[in-house]
């Protein structure tokens, strides 16, 4: 069916380069014609739902999960109901990654700090939350707001040119939409599941080697005998290991980023690559890429660690583990490891994945659930010789290359679908495609599960949440 989508028969043009040209019959209002800001504020404690943006989504934030720099009162945040489109307006300058609209599914209360729209008549409220995630997708949104941060108001885009179908036109866009995004998200949780059962199977591989050891060869009467660890997670070690303190392993650096705010303009843009704890989660071992950097003046407020540093998240993401592949700087929500003289870098890693679960019940409960260098330090870990925690790393790699290979193929398959969806979203939104009789065809099913998608949210950024701005 999308492969019979045809353009429409007649055009003219938009005004906007980003939009292009949209069929003939269709309206162009200017934005504040389509869209109306929200300004109810949460007087009274009127509402308690906290709602939170995240990759696109609006979340309810459960109270375990409320951390940072939140308000003394969330009396000033601001009341949105179903139907309204949130936008976060904030840092375009320093971020070009986010995805910055979403869509209101439950009543709650957001920080004011973020846009909150509702449509005007003759809108469909999904057809301009899909017209404002093509704004923000195609990245036009950036060439808009003011300021050392450049934010955004409604007053900066509000006579942008927003182009409209007829109201039923606009029904079958959004009916043909959550039809094809429907089918796009299960062939996402599918790849996803499979790619979940892959690192099931390398994790078992690993967390054997990293406590057993070695298999037995194959000619061998029996495994080599072993002794209590007195470590829960870690059990029986064969007898010749040691049990030792991860800080008797290692030298453990916390990273540093001092200066408030963190997204101070005047930091970045540099020669130094910084690194975040989502980019640390997303390394499959090696962290090969950045996208922001320090200056010299950002470099001050930091410190500099060396490639080949084995790194570890304790904030955010905690446990998340990667070795850099270049020079780098990152906040306190990352530490290094220097293993010692008689360490290996590679068993190292491998021992701390196994450790994450237990990193996690680390964590206190009670506070951001952040971890710390006294924590980490204390933590025992099996230790054998030298030469056999080589031989076991290599080992382990070689095991689970297959399985790494698959996920690597697996994740490149759901890249493509995720970049087909922005592409099929936007040449139907502006115009491009036309979906009329496709969407009469469309099937009725169940209706698509709008409270999650394919996003994996164990990895959260730390721009990615509206905690940080009151």
């Amino acid at each position: 069916m999308i492969a019979d989508l045809k353009p429409y028969a007649d055009y003219k043009e938009s005004g906007l380069p980003w939009l292009g040209q949209v069929p003939g019959h269709w309206e162009t209002r200017p934005a504040f014609g389509a869209f109306l800001p929200n300004h109810e504020r949460n007087r009274g404690m009127k509402e308690k739902t906290i709602l939170s943006l995240s990759y696109g989504r609006i979340i309810i934030k459960p109270p375990e999960k409320l951390h940072g720099l939140v308000p003394e009162s969330f009396e000033t945040y601001q009341i949105v109901n179903p139907g309204d489109i949130i936008l976060r307006t904030v840092d375009l300058q320093n971020d070009h990654t986010s995805l910055r609209v979403g869509m209101v599914r439950n009543r709650g209360i957001i920080t004011s700090a973020y846009l909150a729209l509702r449509v005007n008549a003759g809108v469909n409220a999904d057809f301009g939350f899909q017209f404002l995630n093509v704004w923000d997708s195609s990245k036009a949104i950036y060439g808009y707001g003011s300021g050392l941060r450049q934010n955004l108001d409604f007053a900066h885009f509000k006579r942008m040119p927003v182009a409209l179908p007829p109201p039923a036109e606009q029904a079958a866009i959004v009916r043909f939409l959550d039809w094809a995004n429907g089918r796009l998200e299960r062939a996402i949780r599918a790849k996803r599941k499979v790619i979940a059962l892959l690192n099931e199977q390398k994790q078992a591989i690993i967390h054997r080697a990293v406590t057993r050891g070695l298999p037995a060869e194959a000619s061998a009467k029996a495994d080599v005998p072993l002794k209590p660890s007195g470590i829960p997670w870690l059990g029986d070690i064969p007898q010749h290991w040691e049990v030792r303190r991860v800080k008797q392993a290692t030298r453990i650096l916390r990273g540093k980023f001092s200066h408030r705010p963190r997204n101070d303009a005047s930091l970045y843009d540099g020669r130094y690559p910084f690194i975040q704890t989502g980019v640390v989660a997303q390394a499959s071992k090696f962290i090969t890429s950045y996208s922001q950097t320090l200056n010299e003046k950002g470099l001050a407020v930091s410190k500099l660690f060396p490639s080949g540093t084995l790194v570890m998240t304790i904030a955010a993401n905690i446990g998340e583990v990667a070795v850099l592949t270049f020079d780098a700087c990152f906040p306190d929500s990352i530490v290094g490891f220097v293993p010692s003289a008689n360490a290996d870098r590679d068993y190292l890693y491998m021992v701390f994945l196994c450790m994450k679960p237990e990193l996690l019940r680390e964590a206190p409960v009670n506070t951001q659930g952040n971890l710390n260098v006294e924590r980490i330090g204390a933590m025992g870990m099996p230790f054998p010789p030298l030469d056999e925690q080589g031989q076991i790393a290599k080992r382990a790699e070689a095991e689970t290359a297959a399985f790494d290979s698959g996920i690597g193929r697996l994740e490149r398959e759901i890249d493509l679908l995720r970049e087909y969806r922005t592409r099929l979203v936007a040449d139907v939104v502006t115009g491009k495609l036309d979906v009329r009789e496709a969407a009469a065809r469309v099937p009725d099913e169940v209706a698509p599960d709008t409270t999650e998608d394919d996003t994996d949210l164990s990895i959260e950024p730390e721009d990615a949440d509206d905690e940080a701005v009151v």
